[in-house]
């Protein structure tokens, strides 16, 4: 599958509401989250729809075109000769790996845990990407890890919301966010801001701040007429804040037409999963949400 297959990082440019309808508490419409951890992530279906879309394999034009056929599929279509077909491409779910929450010094940090990263890992085990990481260690609650010459750290400590982290430096740490830095960014300053404000947090503080370190907005709906509220017209929207970042992995698996016709994986994804897109993901997009950068592991920039 190694061959056959490559991650890519999800970087949240404006805040990203992928809903999961309504809900039961305070906020009305809450992002989806995972049934296990219950921290928040975009499922794969809406990811491949979104894909599918940057490269017009939605329209009829796309539908046309046997390898996009083959690639993102296409439902049963009496107007074309060519039946119904699965696409070839896979996408898993994004999962969430940095979650960026505002501190006290540095104004935010990018914060993860050794859970996240060990989820990340397990998906760079299955792709072509090859990096010998290990997982850093953070013993009890209260502490945290961080890269040499971090911004967030003020007289031993970072302060990340009411919590107050005793800071540690520690090479892991370093060289994780070396290698996150380097995939998300092509840019060799903003690879330095990610350094500088990345940081390695206890599995129970970053679900804390899974839970609570969301951005909530209050929405209205306007009256044309009158141009004012409508009454009863408001409501509280969660989403993922600017600068999250999450990961996942696609895979190829045989492509082929309705009438057998086979084409290579790598092909398959080299012209479709290779270098940067800016794509527009999740609800909101007329008032400038859900805009984010997808990089591909592997392959040049577009």
């Amino acid at each position: 599958m190694k061959n056959n297959s490559r991650t890519y990082l999800i970087h949240a440019v404006s805040s990203l509401h992928v809903g999961s309808g309504r809900g039961v508490g305070y906020i009305d419409l809450p992002v989806v989250r995972e049934k296990t951890t219950n921290w928040p992530f975009i499922p794969g279906t809406g990811i491949k729809g979104v894909v599918s879309d940057y490269h017009n394999a939605s329209g009829e034009g796309g539908r046309k075109d046997r390898i996009k056929r083959m690639a993102f599929g296409a439902a049963d279509d009496s107007s074309l000769e060519a039946g119904s077909n699965a696409g070839s491409l896979v996408f898993t779910d994004a999962r969430l790996v940095c979650l960026p929450v505002r501190s006290f010094y540095g104004t935010f940090a990018w914060c993860t845990c050794p859970l996240a990263l060990a989820r990340f890992t397990q998906d760079l085990s299955m792709s072509s990407v090859s990096e010998d990481l290990e997982i850093p260690g953070v013993d009890e609650a209260g502490k945290g890890l961080l890269p040499k010459g971090s911004e967030l750290i003020q007289e031993g400590n970072v302060y990340i919301e009411d919590l107050d982290i005793k800071a540690h430096n520690d090479e892991n740490a370093e060289k994780w966010a070396g290698f996150i830095s380097e995939q998300v960014f092509s840019d060799s300053a903003w690879q330095d801001i990610f350094r500088k404000h990345f940081v390695v947090l206890s599995d129970d503080v970053f679900n804390f701040l899974c839970q609570t370190g969301t951005e909530v907005s209050a929405r209205i709906k306007i009256d044309p007429k009158t141009g004012t509220a409508s009454g009863g017209a408001l409501w509280y929207e969660e989403s993922l804040p600017a600068e999250t970042i999450l990961f996942g992995l696609v895979w190829c698996d045989k492509p082929r037409y309705s009438d057998g016709e086979e084409v290579s994986r790598e092909y398959m994804l080299s012209e479709f999963c290779k270098g940067e897109h800016f794509l527009q993901m999740g609800g909101n997009a007329t008032t400038g949400k859900g805009r984010v950068r997808m990089v591909y592991s592997g392959g040049e920039k577009e």
